[in-house]
């Protein structure tokens, strides 16, 4: 992080300089007193559980000089300090990185989607890492909080910024973007999760169009035209859309694709004439398109299609994404970061496009699925039956209709009530020559599972 000074940040924010030297600089940015280092601005968030004002005194004693509070009795416990006093800390956060990511002038492209953001923004960090330096999200952050503290570990040497901007209420795109102001926008998609708070896909796509809300004739928006709400002809902005999809009238055509399970996918991308042959060593054939979409951002900053098949080439998921781990003879597909219908489904066709001696899903809870849940997750077991899988064994109380549905497809199927009482049977559910697939909502750790088959 380059230096900003306590003058900027009183600026940036609207504040009032309670305490302190306006020339005084900081060279960080913490929201969790834990893991506080000197020479950090600490921000004293107002969670729903935890009002950060509480450890102020606690930093201040490990050596805090700078703080951004909205409590002004917090100042008493912080003599010697440089002391902001703002109306609302987080909106002070979220100022301050709107204003940051001006002072440095870095690219930005942002992501969203209901599924595929995360691997879409690695795809576009590593394809324009082939000729500029770039920054991304440290781990998963794509919300109000990560974003910023993703921002500030960027610096005035940052060429590139790639950010995913999250959400599971409508609005809240509306204010990342307003935060970020990207120059480049994609959409993965629009799919079933968050059904539950935004009650149909059609307030879904409204959230996540959200990302233009901002945009201006020099800005431009990918889209993924394989979804069906997804099309050009419903977006009026006064902005540049391009389109990416399979039928061959989009600007960027996908074809060819050739899933070659847990090895990887190869794929022909055509664009303008020019057509290059691309290959992912990641699993999953809907990674073809996304990384078609990152393809067609990244052209918006110069970079060739050779240039992207270059960076390509050393894609490496963030997370518990597609993650092949092996132990005793048994492959374990670990895709536990998180789970919706099509994503779910998505890692079984890459199951059954993998050799395999017998094929074991290992499912959990998909949320925020609304009144449909049920049905849903029965649809999810059903489909693994069709699909090559051997045994489905469902974890906690939705996973039951998982089961049911494989069961009523003719797969043999097991249920249990919670994810430890699985653990002694594994020894006897699993045997060598196994493929073994875990897949779950975040909330619901499904990595653990993974991990105890790979430690035993």
């Amino acid at each position: 992080m380059d230096a900003i000074t306590i003058r900027e940040i009183v600026d940036a924010t609207s504040g009032q300089l309670l305490s302190g030297k306006e020339d005084a600089v900081v060279m960080g940015v913490c929201t969790d007193s834990r893991i506080f280092q000197q020479g950090d601005l600490f921000v004293a968030l107002l969670g729903e559980t935890t009002d950060a004002h509480r450890f102020v005194r606690q930093v201040a004693e490990q050596g805090g000089k700078t703080f951004l509070i909205s409590e002004r009795d917090a100042a008493e416990a912080l003599a010697d300090a440089n002391v902001i006093l703002v109306q609302d800390t987080l909106a002070g956060l979220q100022a301050l990185t709107h204003y940051y990511l001006d002072k440095i002038g870095v690219g930005k492209i942002a992501v969203t989607g209901s599924v595929g953001k995360t691997s879409t923004r690695d795809m576009v960090y590593y394809i324009l890492s082939e000729k500029y330096k770039t920054g991304r999200p440290i781990k998963n952050y794509n919300s109000d909080v990560g974003i910023p503290l993703t921002v500030f570990t960027f610096d005035s040497t940052t060429e590139m910024a790639v950010l995913e901007e999250g959400m599971e209420h409508a609005g809240e795109i509306h204010r990342l973007a307003d935060m970020t102001r990207p120059e480049v926008a994609i959409i993965t998609n629009v799919g079933i999760s968050h059904l539950e708070n935004l009650g149909s896909r059609e307030n879904i796509y409204r959230a996540k169009m959200e990302i233009t809300d901002f945009f201006g004739r020099d800005n431009v928006l990918i889209i993924n035209e394989s979804c069906d709400l997804l099309k050009r002809s419903r977006i009026h902005g006064d902005y540049r859309v391009i389109t990416v999809g399979e039928t061959g009238a989009e600007d960027y055509v996908v074809s060819n694709i050739r899933d070659m399970g847990l090895e990887g996918v190869n794929f022909t991308l055509t664009t303008g004439g020019e057509s290059r042959e691309f290959r992912l060593n990641v699993p999953g054939a809907h990674n073809a398109l996304n990384a078609a979409l990152a393809v067609a951002a990244c052209a918006r900053y110069s970079v060739t299609m050779d240039q992207a098949a270059e960076g390509l080439l050393k894609l490496q998921l963030t997370g518990k994404r597609l993650k092949v781990r092996e132990a005793r003879g048994i492959r374990v597909l670990d895709d536990s970061y998180n789970a919706a219908p099509d994503s779910v489904k998505s890692a079984i066709r890459t199951m059954e496009a993998t050799p395999a001696e017998r094929r074991v899903a290992i499912l959990g809870a998909m949320n925020e699925l609304g009144d449909d849940t049920p049905a849903l997750h029965y649809e999810v077991g059903k489909y693994a039956a069709e699909h090559g899988i051997s045994l489905v064994i469902g974890i906690e109380p939705k996973a039951a209709e998982i089961v049911r549905g494989a069961r009523e497809a003719g797969c043999n199927a097991l249920y249990f009530d919670e994810k430890e009482d699985l653990y002694p049977e594994l020894p006897k559910l699993l045997k060598e020559g196994d493929l073994v697939l875990t897949k779950a909502s975040m909330t619901r750790h499904f990595w653990e599972i993974a991990d105890k088959i790979i430690n035993g």
